[in-house]
């Protein structure tokens, strides 16, 4: 009985085996399919979405293809633009150079006139001085015959006549020549200088030794002042400059010579008034920040007149030296502005005369580099300059230029039309009315001057100095000087004048001679 139960459990151990083993083999299939199906799926899903994309990665393709046609097409039409520009200004420029070459022709023309002029002059004075020498061997014939004179007294006699021959002749072809030259020459010259001109828009920068802050309230000076004064010291000793407060509503006066150390004070206290922090640490670091901010002003402003004027090549230094030309004054006018428009009229000038407008305008610019070369010993200006321009790379018609403007015109060889322009544009600029200031008694002093050398000349009578020194009339003795000597008179005077004083532009000199016949009815 035992043994069948045993049997039949066993029998039924099995039977539920297999129907276990059955039963997971179909639930393994089913999820096996079900699987297969889900993979399926996935792999449809997959390849729909890479198709989706592909299309789209396809329109993006193709819409950034478009877009760089466009923009190619858009290029090719403004380069076509820019030469077809640049055909028209070569046009313009080879009818600019064809009437220049037709002016060139016309002044060698009259210039070949003037030498045949000048030959014929110069064979009726040959003709003079031989009938001259003639009359010269007749009278020492006479004077031996008659006078009985010793030979050496006779020929002193005869010397002094015959230089006072060859001055009045020589001082009436001077007058003639120099009349006709000066009648195609002055033309010329102000048919240039009035182009130039026209081309510039002139003015001037007048600077002061003060600089006025205005204050949001009056409490801010207290605040500027500190407590037992210890800010407004603080702020003086740091920037080396005066800070004046009156009783003036809202206003704040810094006073200095300096233009540069003002400037930087008058930043740094603008932004202690905005901060609000004012003691003497934040001074300190305010100021050191503002000296730095100013020095880097400097430079952008010397890179922008470099590219105002279409320079380039210029090396830094020469370039921080031209931004401090801004902070500095020549007789009251602003040295950066008044080396800007020298290098404009020198350009235009030297455009008109079809010489070099690059070299003409960069001589112009750096002209006067040399006064703010403070670093670079004790020196005269015009000598620091050429150094700076030697050191620098610069044209040699360039330093020639910057030497051309010592006082003295024999210290330099003009080697250059380039440095006579420079010299004039220099003299245009400065002598403008309202471009330079002076101070009374120098103004006084000058005039004096002008008189004192005139009245030094023999033969003058009276001197006056008119138009602000521009113009020195000289009334001289008609019994002494007649109207050849009048003209030597005025050229000696203006030699001596060239050599005894500095004076900005030009100083017209005329001589008045006046002969006057006197008399009485009674």
């Amino acid at each position: 009985m035992n043994l069948i139960l045993i049997v039949a459990a066993a029998l039924g151990f099995i039977a539920g085996f297999l129907f276990c083993w059955v039963t997971r083999q179909r639930i393994g299939q089913a999820k096996l399919a079900n699987a297969t199906e889900v993979a399926e799926q996935c792999i449809a899903d997959a390849k729909a979405e890479g198709e989706t994309i592909k299309k789209e990665k396809l329109l993006e393709a193709k819409e950034e293809i478009f877009n760089r046609r466009q923009k190619l097409e858009q290029q090719s039409k403004n380069k076509l633009k820019e030469i077809q520009r640049l055909e028209q200004q070569l046009g313009n420029r080879e009818m600019d150079l064809d009437r220049k070459v037709d002016v060139l022709s016309k002044k060698e023309e009259g210039i070949n006139q003037l030498s045949g002029e000048l030959n014929q002059r110069k064979e009726t004075q040959m003709k003079l001085q031989a009938e001259l020498d003639r009359l010269i061997q007749e009278e020492n014939r006479k004077l031996e015959q008659i006078s009985g004179l010793t030979t050496e007294e006779a020929k002193k006699i005869q010397m002094s006549n015959i230089l006072e021959i060859a001055r009045e002749d020589t001082a009436q072809e001077v007058a003639e020549i120099r009349a006709s030259a000066q009648s195609t020459a002055n033309r010329e010259a102000k048919e240039v200088v009035l182009h130039a001109l026209q081309r510039n828009n002139l003015s001037h920068i007048v600077d002061t030794t003060v600089s006025i802050l205005k204050l949001p309230d009056d409490e801010m000076k207290g605040r500027i002042i500190g407590r037992e004064g210890r800010n407004i010291r603080a702020f003086e000793n740091t920037t080396g400059i005066e800070v004046l407060i009156d009783d003036t509503p809202q206003t704040v006066v810094l006073s200095c010579f300096d233009p540069i150390r003002r400037e930087i004070a008058k930043q740094s206290l603008e932004k202690l008034i905005y901060d609000g922090r004012i003691h003497p640490g934040r001074i300190e670091e305010v100021v050191q920040k503002s000296t730095e901010e100013v020095a880097e002003q400097m430079f952008e402003r010397g890179e922008q007149t470099i590219q105002d004027l279409g320079l380039h090549g210029i090396h830094n230094e020469l370039v921080r030296l031209l931004g401090r030309q801004h902070f500095r004054t020549n007789y009251g006018q602003n040295l950066l502005q008044h080396s800007k428009e020298v290098a404009s009229l020198a350009g235009d000038m030297a455009a008109q005369l079809g010489l070099d407008i690059k070299l003409a305008k960069r001589a112009g610019l750096l002209h006067d580099i040399g006064k703010t070369a403070d670093d670079y010993g004790d020196a005269p200006f015009y000598e620091i300059g050429v150094e700076l321009a030697k050191k620098y790379g610069e044209n040699e018609r360039v330093q020639n230029a910057i030497a051309a403007q010592a006082p003295f015109e024999s210290e330099t060889e003009v080697n250059s039309p380039i440095t006579i322009l420079v010299k004039l544009a220099n003299s245009i600029s400065v002598s403008r009315p309202g471009a330079q200031k002076e101070s009374l008694d120098n103004y006084i002093k000058r005039m004096g001057q002008l008189e004192e050398i005139a009245k030094s000349f023999p033969g003058v009578v009276n001197s006056f100095a008119i138009q602000a020194g521009r113009e020195l009339r000289v009334i001289v003795e008609h019994s002494v000087i007649d109207d050849d000597k009048a003209q030597l008179l005025a050229d000696d005077l203006v030699k001596k004048l060239r050599d005894e004083m500095e004076f900005p532009g030009q100083i017209k000199v005329t001589v008045i001679r006046e002969f006057r016949s006197v008399d009485y009815a009674k």
